[in-house]
């Protein structure tokens, strides 16, 4: 008998996460703390696990998230110190994000990239393996996993893992390695449920990586300099980062209520018809801002990065009646807008949580 599927809105997931324990690796990164933000809303107690965040600004300062969770700055690397923190605080919930997330960091350094992408998912499973408190897991890798064709469909959980470039390599290997512990020691637990989240590329407020094209956009745009795009045509699935992590949330409660129906591997992605190239966006972000330009640099020599890739999400909406909510042009809209309002000097939290708001309460 298939559970009843959870609505998507603050009030639902309220009553799944108030007052739960929830651990959160990756809680300084940008899908880290808009997660973290959204399950402290939720009423969750949640506790972090990251190393500092690397960027100035950053977004886990400028919501103050220290004041608003445990925050514990380490390294999963650090097994001794990654299973006494999650023995300490004792959760029911983990989300695994940590990672090194760019594809052409992997290239300049691929040996952190697997260290940190494989090694460290190794100590986090090791870490769930020895906590009897955990109930549910939701180890979350990358559509980057997949071994990737550029075929015009979109992948569905039961395709072949690989990856070309390090860091898609990484995801795939991290996965092999969840497979293993799965079989060889979650499964004979009753008590713990767990499933792998696969989504693709996000944006969003709070983003201030390298090498990601709408930060590069809004750095470019406030120093006055032109948007400069070294794979102008390649296309994504763009989509805003609270659509996978409204997935993940989902996933969290179903594999505590319901830990049959949320096993295996789930899909978080856009429409095909979302689909944009980079040039499309940055003239989307040149528009709302008001200001920029773009030039492309396209040179020879350049690392891999694929230049399409897709995802089928049918299993996330019959079985967890999942869909994505905003389109990419309000994706859009709705990512300048934040810029605009951090340029301004806004307060920010208040900018981020109402946006949380928005998404959930607003019509499906």
């Amino acid at each position: 008998m298939v559970a009843e599927a959870m609505s998507l809105s603050m009030e639902s997931l309220t009553r799944a996460y108030r007052g739960r324990r929830v651990f959160v690796t990756g809680h300084t990164g940008f899908k880290g703390t808009w997660l973290s933000t959204l399950l402290h809303d939720l009423g969750a107690e949640v506790c972090g696990f990251a190393l500092a965040p690397n960027t100035s600004p950053n977004h886990f300062d400028v919501l103050g998230l220290t004041n608003a969770m445990h925050s514990v700055i380490g390294n999963v690397d650090d097994l001794d110190h990654l299973r006494g923190t999650m023995a300490e605080f004792a959760p029911e919930i983990v989300f695994h994000l940590a990672a090194q997330p760019l594809v052409r960091q992997s290239y300049h350094d691929p040996v952190e990239t697997f260290r940190s992408n494989v090694l460290g998912a190794t100590h986090l499973l090791e870490a769930v393996r020895q906590t009897d408190s955990i109930r549910s897991l939701v180890f979350i890798t990358s559509d980057k996993a997949y071994e990737n064709v550029e075929w015009v469909w979109g992948y569905r959980e039961t395709d072949r893992l690989g990856g070309q470039d390090p860091y898609s390599a990484s995801k795939g290997a991290a996965e092999i390695v969840y497979s293993s512990y799965e079989r060889s020691f979650f499964a004979h637990r009753p008590d713990l449920a767990c499933a792998v989240a696969r989504a693709g590329n996000v944006i969003g407020g709070g983003d201030w990586s390298a090498d990601r094209i709408i930060p590069d956009c809004v750095r470019a745009i406030e120093a006055g300099e032109p948007i400069r795009l070294r794979n102008p045509n390649a296309t994504r699935p763009w989509q805003h980062v609270l659509e996978p992590l409204s997935g993940y949330v989902l996933l969290g409660e179903r594999l505590l209520n319901a830990p049959g129906q949320g096993k295996g591997a789930w899909n978080f992605g856009p429409s095909t018809h979302e689909v944009r190239t980079v040039k499309d966006v940055a003239d989307a972000i040149i528009a709302h801002l008001g200001s920029g330009q773009v030039k492309i640099e396209q040179t020879e020599g350049q690392p891999h990065e694929a230049q399409l890739l897709q995802l089928n999400c049918d299993k996330a909406h019959q079985f967890l009646n999942w869909r994505p909510r905003w389109g990419v042009d309000k994706t859009l809209e709705a990512t300048a807008r934040w810029y605009a309002e951090f340029i301004k000097g806004a307060d920010m939290q208040a900018v981020t949580r109402a946006q949380i708001a928005e998404y959930f309460e607003g019509s499906a």
